[in-house]
């Protein structure tokens, strides 16, 4: 019989339900418009879900190869090739994984030991901390500015050290929606240049870009690919959040590592979804299509709230938009988030949820991934507060 009464130590003490569980819960309690979980309200393409009926109905319903099936991994590396100029190899640089939060964890595990320090930059996707903290490393956060966003890259430098064993990037950038320039990439190249530090660039929103800007994937600059773990979502970029497929790509030598963990991990992906996947990654035109798609509900979602209180500045990529409430209330991001959903009927995410020490700007993400029918009665209730 067990006896420990509690004894036991935790290897995450200081971490708790996450925001998103907290929020979707509470928008589910009070029957609230739910903008603050990242995944969209509308069906993906017919075309992808008869696939994968098709896919199952043909028997892909066993063990999928540990690594992927190797027609998606094709596509992938196709893909890859074609938008960011390099080369992966998909019998070995290429692995499907359940999703981008398995790919990153998994990243992790088989690269951070007890006393390894990770820089990430903060706000940051909470996903990254548990994953560094529960494998004993030691997260180096640098806060980003809440007015643009931009990496300090003179800061960014000072906190590398000789125990410095990995960094984290995300463009586009969840929560702030801002994008890595050409610029910001080449910075993080010269910086790591003399170094062994190996990269994380969590690009899961690659194909949510506006404005007529571009998407500057690691993959583009020579050191940073040789270096870099590259980590997609089929889920955000098909609209198929529930599904949990992603990928990740690199270096030979860096994938072969990250599948000794993979392995013992999840070992595989689903079977079916992969086998419809590799179909319908063949027509560029259902991801090159997305950036138009979005900004569309972007601009539709800021032009209602002009007549608003909120002080706005559009995201450049991802399909999370931040407003400033400031002009609104004083109370702390968390207690406002709260109460927009107990007296309004709105969900938000707290942004000091992702800051360092919980650092409050007064900001709130809303996830426009919506039907327009959603998006106009949020933007009916956002300009009466």
């Amino acid at each position: 019989m067990f006896q420990n009464k509690n004894k036991f130590s935790s290897k995450l003490p200081n971490v708790k339900t996450t925001i998103f569980t907290t929020m979707g819960q509470l928008a589910l309690e009070h029957n609230a418009l739910n903008l603050s979980q990242g995944f969209p309200n509308f069906e993906p393409d017919p075309e992808l879900i008869n696939l994968v009926t098709k896919a199952m109905k043909e028997g892909y319903n066993q063990y999928a190869p540990m690594a992927g099936l190797m027609a998606l991994r094709e596509g992938i590396a196709q893909k890859m090739e074609e938008l960011y100029g390099r080369s992966y190899d998909p019998d070995t640089d290429v692995t499907v994984t359940v999703g981008a939060t398995q790919a990153i964890f998994t990243i992790i595990t088989a690269f951070i030991g007890s006393g390894d320090e990770v820089v990430v930059l903060k706000p940051a996707y909470d996903c990254y901390e548990p994953a560094i903290e529960v494998n004993g490393g030691i997260v180096v956060p640098i806060q980003l500015d809440n007015s643009d966003f931009k990496v300090n890259w003179k800061e960014f430098r000072s906190k590398l050290t000789p125990r410095t064993k990995m960094v984290i990037i995300n463009t586009p950038h969840n929560p702030s929606g801002t994008i890595f320039s050409e610029t910001d990439m080449l910075q993080l190249q010269k910086s790591l240049k003399e170094t062994d530090i190996v990269v994380i660039s969590d690009e899961v929103y690659e194909h949510i870009v506006f404005d007529g800007k571009l998407h500057n994937s690691a993959a583009k600059y020579d050191d940073l690919g040789q270096r870099t773990f590259i980590c997609g979502s089929f889920g955000k970029t098909f609209h198929i959040t529930g599904w949990k497929m992603g990928y990740c790509v690199g270096p030979t030598a860096l994938m072969r590592e990250f599948r000794k963990v993979h392995q013992f991990n999840v070992f595989c992906a689903n079977h079916a979804v992969q086998k419809a996947l590799a179909i319908y990654l063949k027509e560029p035109e259902h991801y090159l299509g997305l950036n138009d798609f979005y900004q569309d509900k972007r601009d539709a979602f800021l032009h209602g709230l002009e007549a608003s209180k909120f002080k706005i500045k559009p995201c450049q990529g991802t399909y999370f938009q931040l407003l400033d409430y400031s002009g609104i209330s004083q109370d702390p991001d968390e207690v406002f988030a709260e109460r927009l959903v107990r007296e309004h009927k709105i969900a938000s995410i707290p942004i000091s949820s992702f800051n360092t020490k919980g650092v409050d700007n007064k900001l709130l993400r809303f996830c426009f991934a919506k039907t327009e029918a959603t998006l106009e009665k949020a933007v009916e209730i956002l300009c009466k507060l």
